[in-house]
């Protein structure tokens, strides 16, 4: 497959899979900061949806902390990647200091992208949640584990990139996945991306203030 642009333009290309949603009411978008901020701000605008965030956090393996063995997510909620800690013989006391590390994060940037702002009540709504793509998963899978405890309506995962397995997994776990492309061989979700610059707390505000 070509690669997107910029997480703008997959936004875009995303927005028009999902265009039979358009002006429908009880719809929220929800952007995974913070490389999904910008790809959600595209889906809300093309959809005309209220935009918010989801905080989540990846737990990273000590030394590789890009490789996820676990994340968490508003609302106290853990999901592990047991294959990962397994394989690496991960302690319960390393994940623990991860997990308190990355709570004081979680809760920094709500504070920071949202403010005084109240959290969208996403009960009884159809809730988009959108990332610049899928790799392990598991942010998106804590995303979703947090979600349900708030009662949403329906679940919509909605993301440009996923690797094959991740999207079946999430699959199982939402009541829909919408996916531009799910390429072979994966690698990674920047592969996907000619311009995958990390986005900043500041890009992060400046959309969710604009579009607000």
């Amino acid at each position: 497959m070509d690669r997107f642009p910029n997480r703008f333009v997959a936004g875009r290309v995303l927005a028009r899979m999902l265009a039979a949603y358009e002006n429908q009411p009880g719809i929220l978008v929800l952007g995974l900061p913070r490389g999904g901020v910008p790809v959600a701000y595209e889906v809300a605008r093309g959809l005309n949806a209220p935009l918010d965030v989801f905080i989540v956090r990846k737990l990273g393996v000590p030394g590789q902390e890009e490789l996820a063995m676990g994340a968490i997510a508003s609302g106290g909620v853990r999901i592990l990647n047991d294959a990962v800690i397994q394989e690496l013989r991960i302690s319960p006391g390393v994940i623990d200091a991860v997990t308190l590390h990355e709570r004081v994060e979680l809760t920094r940037r709500e504070e920071l992208y949202r403010g005084e702002r109240p959290p969208l009540n996403v009960s009884g709504h159809s809730v988009f949640v959108v990332d610049d793509g899928l790799a392990t998963g598991a942010s998106m899978r804590a995303a979703v584990a947090a979600l349900r405890l708030q009662d949403p309506a329906r679940i919509i995962v909605a993301v440009p990139v996923a690797a094959a397995e991740t999207y079946a997994v999430i699959k199982g776990e939402a009541d829909e996945v919408v996916c531009a492309a799910t390429p072979e061989p994966f690698y990674s979700v920047g592969r996907w991306y000619e311009d995958f610059g990390q986005t900043t707390d500041a890009e992060v505000k400046e959309l969710l203030r604009e579009y607000a």
